[in-house]
């Protein structure tokens, strides 16, 4: 036996989790990590989805015009849309599906031109950066239809001139034969004749100069969307 005294020993019990208890706590970890990143990726989802209304609300309230009231302009639209629909439900297949377009195209420009026109120019841009081929054919068929809506134009104009020098003349003629003031009746003169003229070349300059702008902006839009075709397929 030791001579001298000894310290009081103590018994520590060690808590060795069974292995069972490993496991579970295992899968309660990956459990509530999952359960994390599920709740991470539908905050995404949602996050995203609040973007999406966000950026929709704000481009139709860029095409909306703040000068043209919607809630009548679009209830007229729909009865327009919807009359085409009634009047063709009785005709061919054809005629079905391209009278009610068409009625709702000749209403939006009717009823609401400016928000049309926006919706159009918003169309023409994304044509532009998804499909820039056909916005290339789109632009050269517009601006074909644009000479030819002018040229349309111009002869109609040149006919009614046409028609009054014509009128005018047999008028003159029928004052010289019978010498009776026609003229004076029906309150033409010569100096109405000359204005009319002049307002009649006046019109004619006007619309061969929007032609002549339509056309070279046509072109030039033509060449950057030909460049840009040229400088994307050479850097592939």
């Amino acid at each position: 036996l030791p001579i001298y005294p000894q310290p009081p020993t103590t018994l520590e019990l060690i808590d060795e989790p069974l292995p069972l208890e490993k496991e579970i706590g295992i899968a309660r970890r990956a459990a509530t990590q999952t359960v994390r990143n599920i709740q991470a990726q539908a905050q995404g989802v949602v996050s995203k989805w609040i973007g999406i209304e966000k950026a929709v609300e704000h481009r139709v309230k860029a095409l909306a015009a703040p000068d043209e009231a919607m809630t009548p302009a679009l209830l007229y639209v729909g009865i327009a849309t919807l009359t085409g629909s009634i009047l063709t439900r009785n005709r061919s297949l054809l005629t079905r599906f391209v009278i009610p377009p068409a009625f709702l195209v000749g209403s939006m420009n009717y009823f609401l031109p400016h928000t049309s026109a926006n919706i159009s120019a918003y169309g023409a841009s994304l044509e532009e950066t998804y499909f820039p081929t056909l916005a290339e054919k789109h632009a050269i068929a517009n601006a074909h239809s644009a000479m030819t809506w002018q040229r349309l134009k111009d002869a109609t104009e040149s006919g009614r001139e046409k028609l009054g020098d014509g009128v005018l003349a047999a008028v003159e003629a029928a004052q010289s034969a019978t010498g009776l003031k026609l003229k004076e009746a029906l309150g033409w003169s010569k100096a109405r004749a000359a204005e009319v003229k002049v307002q009649a070349r006046a019109v004619a300059e006007d619309a061969e100069a929007k032609v002549r702008e339509t056309a070279a902006a046509a072109e030039d839009k033509v060449e950057k969307k030909a460049e840009e075709v040229k400088s994307s397929s050479r850097r592939v």
